[in-house]
């Protein structure tokens, strides 16, 4: 069988109008994840992620299936589903940020201990968009 290329600059619906193409490949997410941080962490679904580290307490590591062109992908990140510190507001980092991953960590911020406080969170979605190797 042999394989073939279609090549197109826009495409078409029938009742919804037309999209160009570059659309789809520079304003569409590369990878995305839904996952649970509790217990043993899990992807519920995703997108262009082959594996799930986990590093510790909120602290996880998503793996890209195809990776990026160069490290200047953005990444949106939004955690819930924690009972305890839903009222705080809850921040995200990476500390190490590759074509091929993004560490990222999960907390609140906590007046106790003067900084970010790592939790387990029961829901996560993070999504990727910027330009594929």
């Amino acid at each position: 069988m042999a394989l073939g290329k279609i090549k197109a600059d826009t495409l078409e619906h029938s009742t919804a109008g037309s999209l160009d193409t570059s659309y789809v490949v520079n304003g569409s997410a590369k990878a995305w994840i839904n996952f649970n941080g509790q217990g043993t962490p899990a992807a519920r679904d995703s997108l262009n992620i082959s594996s799930l580290t986990d590093n510790g307490t909120g602290d996880y590591t998503p793996v890209y299936t195809s990776a990026f062109n160069n490290v200047n992908y953005s990444c949106a990140l939004y955690f819930y589903g924690n009972t305890t510190v839903d009222t705080n507001s809850r921040q995200s980092g990476s500390s190490t940020k590759t074509t091929s991953n993004l560490r990222i960590r999960a907390g609140y911020d906590s007046t106790t201990n003067g900084g970010l406080t790592l939790y387990d969170s029961q829901g996560n979605d993070i999504h990727w968009m910027g330009d594929l190797a």
